[in-house]
């Protein structure tokens, strides 16, 4: 994926902070994610990592510094005005309903209805399936009947649902947390190819994970994270697990305090 010094960012987050009392969990902290880009994020645990992208999806108020979304300076720390200007958040523990359908888990929150009579409306049942089920196979995946529990799916197929649930309603910015952190390297695969096809969504993509070889195989770049502030911006294509092992450490990264 290219950009361009014209192209808008999804995404711009410029000089951010956090401090809770005299801990600082941000430290300035500046970058931009553009449509169609996946961006990766590391850093050890204590790095910054949660609480910037609870910053963006509008969960922690920030300090200092500012967000904009697609332009839009935030001016509210909402997870509803965050949702309502385009970004979606798929949480580590994917936050479905277990006891309903995969169906209604897609559209969980933003239930499609129609009149029943004079001041009545119900569930439009039917068109939230057409519509889950054409999302389903723009974005390539396979699952079972959409009437399945979502109980009934594998740790992978759960996934599956949570990422085209974020996508539904067109996104600007997805945050991806921890995405293959409960499958194993093969049932995690299909997650990865699917995260690869969303920027011909023109979404944008911001992957945290601390499996290195998921970010250097699926990330444009990569945003490393320590001690509160971005110690290195690289291109996925030009480093590898050693060096970026380095660079979370510390080692040979000039003036980080």
């Amino acid at each position: 994926m290219t950009t361009s010094a014209t192209t808008a960012s999804a995404v711009s987050v410029r000089d951010l902070r956090k401090n809770y009392g005299a801990v600082e969990a941000t430290r300035g902290v500046s970058f931009d994610i553009f449509p169609g880009e996946i961006v990766g994020m590391v850093g050890d645990n204590g790095a910054g990592k949660s609480t910037l992208t609870k910053m963006i999806a509008g969960d922690v108020a920030p300090s200092s510094g500012e967000i904009r979304i697609g332009g839009t300076l935030v001016q509210s720390s909402s997870t509803t005005w965050a949702r309502d200007h385009g970004v979606e958040m798929v949480y580590q523990d994917l936050a479905l309903c277990d006891n309903l359908d995969i169906c209604a888990n897609i559209f969980l929150g933003r239930e499609i209805t129609q009149r029943a009579f004079i001041g009545h409306w119900k569930l439009s049942h039917d068109t939230m399936m057409a519509k889950a089920q054409n999302l389903l196979n723009m974005l390539e995946v396979k699952l079972p009947n959409l009437r399945e529990p979502v109980t009934a799916l594998s740790g992978g197929q759960r996934q599956m649902v949570a990422i085209a649930r974020s996508v539904a309603y067109e996104p600007k910015l997805v945050i991806m947390d921890e995405p293959t952190a409960a499958l194993s390297v093969s049932a995690g695969q299909p997650v990865l190819d699917l995260i690869r096809r969303l920027p011909q969504r023109n979404v944008a993509i911001l992957l945290i994970s601390h499996r290195l070889s998921d970010v250097l195989t699926t990330a444009d770049r990569i945003l490393v994270l320590r001690r509160g502030k971005i110690a290195a911006a690289v291109r996925a294509s030009e480093i590898d697990e050693a060096e970026l092992l380095r660079l979370m450490a510390g080692i040979n990264v000039p003036n980080e305090d």
